[in-house]
């Protein structure tokens, strides 16, 4: 067996979680959303990015709806409340709990809800793949301080998903 056998198998799981979150979410699509006035007709659901992170699961989930990452409660080491912060590279980040339905708990944070100013989902996806790497992306590396600048102030909620981040200076 080789080193990378593991990871994959790993990252396997992680794809699936994803896949089982993204079929939860068609069914409510199906089921509760498609007639509300905040559905964009021109998505679908998907899973994008659902890797291994610090001993959880996340991701991004895009639904007609809405756009958000997401992660099994789990990752919430005190899970007592309605929403947890948890730390990535970028900073951190403030999480709402709730259930999903076969999944249980789940953590996530919004990105962009209602979806009218995606177009289409190729749109949507090159997003939510532009967020996940900002997300994993370690403030004082030297890929962030290139884009950032060396004069940014820390992450914060508000600017993180208004994809304001380029744009701060202290």
């Amino acid at each position: 067996m080789t080193a990378s056998a593991p990871d994959l198998a790993g990252e396997a799981d992680a794809v699936a979680w994803g896949e089982l979150l993204a079929g939860t979410y068609r069914e409510i699509g199906a089921r509760a959303m498609r007639d509300l006035p905040i559905y964009n007709d021109a998505l679908g659901v998907e899973a994008i990015g659902f890797r291994h992170f610090d001993g959880t699961i996340v991701g991004i989930l895009v639904t007609p709806w809405f756009m958000n990452v997401m992660m099994p409660a789990s990752a919430a080491r005190d899970g007592s409340g309605a929403a947890v912060r948890i730390r990535f590279p970028a900073g951190d980040i403030e999480f709402t709990l709730s259930e999903a339905g076969q999944l249980g708990r789940i953590a996530s944070c919004s990105l962009f809800s209602p979806m009218f100013q995606f177009a289409d989902m190729a749109a949507a996806r090159a997003t939510a793949e532009a967020a996940l790497a900002e997300l994993m992306l370690a403030a004082d590396s030297e890929e962030a301080v290139r884009r950032r600048g060396p004069a940014t102030t820390p992450i914060d909620r508000r600017h993180f998903l208004r994809g304001t981040l380029t744009e701060r200076r202290a």
